[in-house]
């Protein structure tokens, strides 16, 4: 057996130990021993593997599994831009959390000092955005390599999965050629130690159940109110209804339930009227704030005490004035008041009602309205996956508690790289139905997200895309004020006039074009398979509706 075969499948077998039961794997030579050996280990059911040819699609892959299922699961590519392509998807999993170990393969150091062909420096690639690197020695037939490659295994696996917080790990792997097995690799009798694991399948090294416990945050305000923004979301509202503080979360009503839970919330922290009257004395705020202006301004307001449960050492402070952190909330120091939690749900009947009025009156489609249509639509334990610009706006504008909808987002750096892939992922690891909720251009950003090999499993998802020619997120911040009107449409407007149903074609996926309500509805139906549902609407209409919208909530929440 030659050394780089016989790394690679002590490698492969050591994350199977470690609990990697999910691998993405791009194809390439230099990664070939590991591709091999992953084949090997995927045929004997030890683990699954999932083969996608873009390196950037393969990460977020493996990023959308891993968000779901909550396991460390390992992505693999060859040398040079292959490895820098999965750098997006590795910073947004250092900043939301996600554990990753990613494994990039690399010539060995004479190769490096040649001029070979795909040579970049991969040591450190990934900076500070790694919560471990390591490059491994280049395998030589010796003894003492077994224990050397399982241990490094080990120690990746306890950086991604442990202290701290989850995130990504990065182990660099130089091979010497031969890249393939030889005509020994049936066996290892003929290399100078067992490369055999621990007895009965146990990991090389056993490490401890880091978190068991967690440091608490205690309220202790009379007028509190808790603001869930990240996984919390449903743990927030039923520690809200169970000591009476209202509850708002960045997704709206998704995931959240309960009597104290408040979808209109986004909407009240806008009104400066109603907040004068209603400002809380503590903010227990659940993880890290990405979407609202307004829900900024509340964490930054010098009068209110924030209290902020973050599982890691970083944590935002947008005015600096945070006055604790834990990782988890405890029992509140003091009863709520009742009459306020009554006085915010009575503004949230208001606001939500007059969103609802406003929306039915109003033409036929915009964005607010197909996410009110998708949020009422889905079924019973779906996951929704829901990009960033305006679908993440519009899902938590539009009312309505679905506590039993499980939202994830890509908000650890809020881009839309790889969202389709994402999607992929987090449908293959979920058990019920699984939809998404994206831009046009956040599709076309990832659409080789579609591109699935006939032999790897397909997840059943419907991806709904809002397709509205161009950047409408733009239209509602201040590049779309009059006075900008002369630029906006070539920089930040950007239309495309991309036919989604072609290229939905090219990629052999379904393709639906809802033109109304009731398509919509029944396009939404569960089905097996993977399908695109697009609705075309006019952006030029946007910065009008937000603005009455508005105005209606004001108007409702200020006579109720």
């Amino acid at each position: 057996m030659n050394p780089s075969t016989a790394q690679a499948r002590v490698l492969v077998d050591e994350l199977v130990r470690n609990t990697v039961s999910h691998v993405v794997l791009s194809p390439g030579s230099r990664n070939a021993p590991l591709s091999f050996a992953l084949h090997d280990a995927a045929a004997q059911g030890r683990l699954t593997l999932h083969v996608r040819i873009d390196e950037r699609s393969a990460a977020f892959l493996a990023l959308g599994i891993a968000a779901r299922t909550g396991r460390p699961v390992a992505v693999v590519c060859t040398s040079g831009t292959a490895a820098a392509n999965f750098h997006p998807a590795v910073l947004e999993a250092d900043r939301a959390g996600v554990p990753l170990i990613v494994l990039t393969a690399d010539r060995p150091p004479e190769l490096r000092a040649s001029g070979a062909n795909q040579v970049i420096d991969q040591r450190g690639l990934y900076g500070d955005a790694v919560r471990y690197f390591d490059e491994l020695a280049v395998a030589e037939r010796r003894p003492g390599q077994n224990a050397y490659w399982r241990s490094q295994v080990c120690r990746a696996w306890n950086a991604a999965y442990g202290e701290w917080r989850c995130g990504p790990v990065h182990l660099n792997v130089p091979f010497r050629e031969p890249l393939v097995p030889d005509t020994s690799n049936g066996s290892d009798a003929d290399w100078p130690e067992s490369l055999d694991g621990r007895p009965q399948g146990a990991r090389w090294t056993e490490l401890p159940d880091f978190g068991a416990l967690p440091s608490f945050v205690v309220p202790s305000a009379r007028h509190g109110l808790v603001i869930a923004c990240d996984a919390g979301v449903r743990a927030a509202g039923e520690w809200a209804e169970l000591h009476g503080w209202p509850v708002i979360a960045e997704t709206g009503g998704l995931g959240l339930g309960g009597t104290t839970a408040i979808s209109a919330g986004v909407w009240l922290l806008g009104l400066e009227e109603f907040l004068a009257e209603h400002k809380p004395e503590q903010v227990l705020c659940i993880g890290r704030p990405t979407v609202f202006r307004q829900v900024q301004r509340v964490l930054s307001d010098p009068d209110v005490e924030v209290l902020l449960v973050r599982p890691d050492s970083d944590w935002p402070a947008p005015a600096h004035n945070v006055r604790q952190v834990g990782q988890w909330f405890d029992e509140p120091a003091k009863p709520a008041d009742p009459d306020w939690l009554l006085r915010w749900r009575r503004a949230d009947a208001a606001a939500a009602s007059a969103v609802r009025q406003t929306l039915a009156a109003r033409p036929w489609p915009s964005g607010l309205s197909v996410a009110h249509e998708l949020v009422e639509t889905l079924p019973e334990d779906s996951l929704l996956v829901v990009g960033s610009s305006n679908p993440a706006r519009d899902v938590a504008l539009v009312g309505g508690c679905r506590p039993d909808v499980l939202v994830h987002r890509n908000r650890g750096v809020a881009g839309i790289d790889g969202t389709v892939s994402t999607a992929m992922g987090a449908a293959l690891a979920h058990p019920g139905p699984s939809y998404a909720f994206v831009g046009d251009l956040t599709f076309l950003h990832d659409i080789n997200g579609l591109l699935t090999g006939p032999a790897e499993l397909r997840p059943d998802l419907t991806i709904v895309v809002l397709n509205d020619d161009g950047g409408g997120i733009f239209s509602l911040l201040e590049q779309g004020e009059e006075q900008h009107r002369g630029s906006f449409e070539r920089v930040f407007g950007t239309p495309h006039g991309s036919e989604l149903s072609a290229l939905c074609a090219g990629y052999g996926v379904s393709h639906t074009l809802a033109e109304s309500r009731t398509a919509l509805r029944e396009a939404l139906r569960p089905a097996p398979g993977l399908r695109v549902v697009e609705v075309r609407v006019d952006r030029s209409r946007h910065r009008d509706l937000h603005a009455s919208l508005r105005a209606a909530v004001a108007r409702a929440v200020a006579t109720r």
